[in-house]
């Protein structure tokens, strides 16, 4: 046996499949799938200052339907680990990829508040149950050493679906309208379900896991109590907490009427600065996974340097000159219709920062999501694969309990204070003190956990491979 052989052998951990290009492709479906919903879910993003025209609503009620969109994203997080674990892949991203169609059709017919309100909740359950199912279809396919590499490339992916909302949506509600536009994606989405039904997979042959038994009463709560008892799944939850919400918040609402209502710039010029956001991430993304599946130690000063990175750069264009001055609705309105040469002239006598400052800004927040799935970085060796599902659930709630509170504190303080967005977004620092403090407290547990695990993984590899010899 080769040299180069017997190395690769001893990276494989016991039952780990064997990757390859069948499952990059099925894994693939499941990536395609998690950028349509992105898509969906960012639509509104680029639609913000449509929809309150179109409602006839303030800050606080256009906040509330990101808000509610987010909260049942959130709550469903755990019932979908369950339900993964339960049932596999392919039966939950069917339903995810239906309640997304609904979701997003009925809120393009909308025309009242209540029923627009009552889609985005249905759109929310569906984008509820793609990310978990991408994960677990990922650490079906592919070898356990990869995961920090699939975590990343679906969150990759995914943000391509941000990157068509900035670019393709926002041209698409201009042009078309409204109706046009959210029919048009809702259709488009839909079409992802005929990939799932006739090429998914949820693990290659040869590697079943072991059939589903009759859970007993109370095997779920004990399946979520023994993931929540593990260090290593509540320190994945804050540290997922601390860093996406930053970045969410901006591209799912408040970033486009930030820029434009609070900073002054046009409607084209935020456009370019949301994809930007989106860029960085993309190339960010690749460059955290690339350094975590070589420097597994580098996870914890990646995720703390991001969140003091964004709250640097928070700081400084908040505090610019005093601030964005609070401009209203009507008063955004006008600055929008102003040239990018007018509105950068007149930053320094406004108080609004200049260019090359948010430039900075939305770069750093490209951060924030690859930042992000370090959290599932720290809750895979800290959980069998078994009850994977069910902590992925557990992490990814943190993020999206974070945007959630983040975006109804930004609506009511706008409301509150005259649309005085330098105040609105301080709300992101009380979120980041909160994280950081509960990161602190998890990661020495958290991390002799860890390495406790992983020393039971190598002897049992080392006894499997001395037996199969």
């Amino acid at each position: 046996m080769s040299t180069t052989e017997t190395d690769r052998r001893a990276l494989r951990l016991p039952g780990d499949p064997p990757g390859g290009a069948r499952a990059a492709a099925v894994w693939g479906i499941g990536v395609f799938v998690y950028m349509v919903a992105v898509v969906h879910r960012s639509s509104l993003g680029v639609a913000g200052i449509d929809a309150a025209h179109r409602f006839h609503i303030d800050a606080s009620a256009l906040s509330t339907f990101s808000i509610l969109q987010v909260l049942v994203y959130a709550g469903m997080q755990i019932p979908v680990g369950v339900l993964v674990d339960r049932f596999g892949t392919k039966r939950v991203l069917i339903c995810g990829v239906i309640l997304l169609t609904a979701g997003q059709l009925g809120f393009a017919l909308s025309h009242s508040y209540g029923a627009a309100l009552a889609a985005r909740a249905v759109l929310g359950c569906g984008d509820a149950m793609t990310f978990i199912s991408v994960l677990r279809l990922g650490s079906r396919w592919f070898p356990a050493r990869r995961g920090p590499l699939i975590a990343q490339g679906a969150a990759l992916f995914g943000m391509a679906g941000n990157l068509v909302s900035t670019l393709v949506l926002a041209r698409l509600l201009h042009s078309a309208g409204w109706t046009p536009t959210f029919v048009g994606t809702a259709l488009g989405g839909a079409s992802v379900l005929v990939l799932v039904l006739l090429f998914m997979k949820d693990h290659p042959e040869g590697y079943e896991p072991p059939p589903a038994q009759p859970r007993a009463p109370g095997a779920v709560r004990r399946q979520l109590a023994d993931a929540w008892r593990e260090p290593g799944t509540r320190l994945g939850m804050w540290v997922h907490f601390t860093t996406q919400f930053s970045a969410m918040v901006f591209l799912l609402l408040w970033g486009m009427p930030f820029l434009v209502e609070g900073e002054g710039l046009t409607r084209a010029t935020a456009g370019s600065l949301l994809t930007l956001v989106v860029v960085s991430n993309m190339v960010l993304g690749m460059v955290f996974g690339q350094v975590i599946a070589r420097h597994h130690g580098a996870r914890m000063p990646l995720a703390l340097g991001t969140v003091l990175a964004t709250a640097a750069c928070w700081v400084a264009v908040l505090t610019w000159h005093g601030g964005p001055t609070g401009a209203h609705a009507g008063a955004g309105s006008t600055a929008a219709s102003a040239g990018a040469s007018a509105a950068s002239a007149s930053a320094a006598a406004s108080g609004h920062a200049p260019m090359w400052l948010l430039v900075v800004l939305c770069a750093v927040l490209g951060a924030c999501g690859p930042a992000s799935m370090i959290g599932f970085d720290f809750a895979r060796p800290a959980n069998p694969p078994e009850r994977f599902g069910t902590a992925s659930g557990v992490v990814n709630m943190g993020g999206f309990t974070a945007t959630m509170l983040a975006l109804l504190a930004i609506g009511e303080l706008l409301d509150a204070t005259g649309d005085d967005y330098a105040i609105a977004m301080c709300s992101v620092f009380v979120l980041q003190a909160i994280g950081l403090s509960q990161i602190l407290r998890l990661r020495g547990k958290a991390a002799r956990r860890e390495r406790e695990r992983i020393t039971v993984s190598r002897v049992e590899t080392v006894h499997t491979a001395e037996v199969g010899a």
